[in-house]
């Protein structure tokens, strides 16, 4: 089955090893799993591991040339690839790890293709690196960023780099935030793959260059393939000198969320 995606596309590629890892995040779930500690409380499982095993099978048989970057075993291919792929086989370990079901498995090819699983609702959003879908019972439907929904997730998770003068839990008390939106908490890119989808009317987190991040590079290529407004934090590109993220499924609804995390009362 692996070696029946050598022909394909990119964006089936990314479908075909993120619906590989989806199977291994779901098959395991609810086991007693073996932690492997990364330090300041972070870690991984059994399921993570196994997962991104899966996903790589994928991606080296129909790209064996292609370099792989892997939340769990760092760099694998040869340094001079012309290509990159960035695998995060299970964004939620700790959701997953107490029995919520609130994850995503990510892949994404860097400037190219990438696709983000639910192993649990069984979507798979993807994009080509043009549009943005999402497969779910054999269909694909177009993802329509909206804000209509008024929810916004906001990423409580630390690190917090950018604090003093950003702190995502300042946003959540900002009277221009309160009028306008319904705050979410929720500690998974899958969140990303909302806006794109119109779940969700926004995202924000805090961090530094997540342009290349294997936990948001795949979220980021939806988002932007669907036509969403990606900045930092500070308005600025995302990229090496971008701090955090703002994503967002329309150009008044971003411009709403800078006004709540630039003006006094916000913590900047």
């Amino acid at each position: 089955m692996i070696n029946s995606y050598a022909n394909a596309d990119d964006a089936e590629v990314a479908i075909a090893a993120a619906r590989a890892g989806a199977d291994v995040v779901r098959g395991m779930y609810g086991q007693r799993l073996g932690r492997i500690d990364k330090g300041a409380g972070d870690f991984a499982t059994d399921a993570d591991v196994e997962a991104e095993k899966a996903i790589l099978g994928v991606i080296r048989a129909a790209r064996p040339d292609d370099a792989v970057l892997g939340e769990e075993g760092g760099q694998q291919g040869a340094a001079g690839a012309a290509r990159q792929w960035l695998v995060d086989p299970l964004c939620g370990t700790l959701n997953y790890a107490v029995g919520n079901m609130l994850v995503a498995v990510n892949v994404a090819l860097r400037n190219g293709a990438a696709a983000v699983a639910d192993p649990f609702s069984g979507e798979v959003f993807f994009t080509d690196g043009e549009s943005s879908w999402v497969r779910h019972a054999g269909a694909d439907a177009r993802l329509v960023p909206t804000a209509a929904t008024r929810l916004v997730d906001v990423n409580l998770d630390p690190p917090f780099p950018n604090a003093p003068g950003f702190r995502a839990v300042d946003l959540l008390a900002h009277p221009g935030f309160v009028e306008r939106f319904r705050p979410r908490v929720v500690s998974t890119t899958l969140a990303l793959a909302w806006v794109a989808a119109g779940k969700r009317a926004a995202y924000v987190t805090d961090g530094g260059d997540l342009s290349g991040s294997v936990h948001f590079a795949a979220g980021v290529a939806l988002c932007r393939a669907a036509g969403c407004v990606v900045t930092g934090i500070d308005g600025g590109p995302v990229g090496e000198s971008g701090r955090g993220l703002v994503v967002a499924a329309d150009a008044e609804t971003h411009g709403l969320l800078m006004s709540a995390i630039t003006r006094p009362g916000s913590g900047r």
